[in-house]
Formats: structure tokens, C-alpha cells, sequence
């Protein structure tokens, strides 16, 4: 089932996100919604406030683009990171590492607007999966990029709150045109 997707100006964006207390069936189908729900807006990430629920849950699929990470391990195992996708995170932990890249963003709530974004280019990722283990994901380029945009929402941050003031300045007509 397809969801709103909600846009910069609801509050629901800003919170910090409570844990998801139990995996049930709610927690699955709402897992299989947000999937069906990015994909449709062909989005690589979708965090649960983006569809109104203040949880620590997001999903992430990055596998349109099989060379957009120069590695991945799964529990310290290298893994092919198609064969990993789609991702359904939960309640995740993130440790940032590597030197800062910078990347163009955007965001599914933040239609039409996107922007260059510095970040640390290496994550590690710790997180409870739908079965409820919890597994450590270690990666680069777009995957990392991916968690850490996600993670953001999770925590009532968006990717605007990471610009330059340079880069700021370079979409103020944008934001305005969105009551921003």
C-alpha cells in the first residue's frame, strides 16, 4: 500500500523518534509499505517520519547502482551489497569514519531541492533487522550517504540542517517557493 509521503513543514519531521518497542505484524507491513512507498517516488531511502510515524525504522535500497560502494561487510564478512538490499532498519546506532565527501542530496520531503552535502564517506551501522537479530553493517559511498540521510530524519534532522551557509544561499528561491 502506498503512503503520503510528508513534506518539509510537518512537525513530524523534526522529532527525535521513539524506539520501535516490538517487531510485529504492524512493524512488517509498515516495513513493506515504506518499500513500496520508495520505490514508487523512486527514492533510494524512506525513514518512518517521512510517512508520519515517529519510529526509529527506515529502509534503504541502493541496488539500482551496483558500483556505488567500494566495499561492504555484513557482521565483519565482505558481502556483495546487492545481494544485501533491500534493508530494513531498525532501531539503528551509527558511528561515522573516512574523510568528509561531498555529495548532491535530496530528499522525498523536500520535493525538487537538492543540494551538495559533506559527510564522513565510511559508516558503520548497527541495527535490528524484521527477524529481530541485529546485525553491524560497515560500507561507503551512496550506502553510507544513505544511512546517514536516513538516521538524520530518525533523529528529526534534515539534510538541510548539513549545508554550507554557501550552499544555502544557492537554493533560498527554492526554499521559499516551499514556505521554508
Amino acid at each position: 500500500m502506498l503512503l503520503e509521503i510528508v513534506q518539509i513543514g510537518d512537525p513530524v519531521l523534526r522529532e527525535k523518534c521513539s524506539e520501535v518497542e516490538e517487531i510485529n505484524e504492524e512493524i512488517v507491513a509498515l516495513a513493506e509499505n515504506m518499500l513500496e512507498t520508495m520505490y514508487h517516488a523512486h527514492g533510494v531511502g524512506l525513514a518512518a517520519p517521512q510517512i508520519g510515524r515517529a519510529l526509529r525504522m527506515a529502509v534503504i535500497d541502493v541496488s539500482h547502482d551496483p558500483q556505488c560502494v567500494s566495499f561492504m561487510t555484513l557482521n565483519d564478512e565482505d558481502v556483495k551489497m546487492v545481494d544485501q538490499m533491500p534493508l530494513i532498519i531498525i532501531n539503528p546506532v551509527l558511528e561515522l569514519d573516512g574523510p568528509r565527501a561531498i555529495e548532491t542530496e535530496g530528499c522525498l520531503s523536500i520535493r525538487g531541492v537538492r543540494a551538495p552535502v559533506g559527510r564522513p564517506s565510511v559508516v558503520k551501522a548497527r541495527f535490528q533487522q524484521l527477524d529481530g537479530s541485529e546485525v553491524v553493517i560497515e560500507t561507503d559511498g551512496l550506502l553510507a550517504r544513505a544511512f546517514q540521510h536516513e538516521i538524520d530524519h530518525l533523529d528529526g534532522v534534515l539534510f538541510l540542517d548539513r549545508l554550507s551557509p554557501a550552499a544555502k544561499m544557492g537554493i533560498r528561491k527554492q526554499l521559499r517557493s516551499l514556505g521554508v
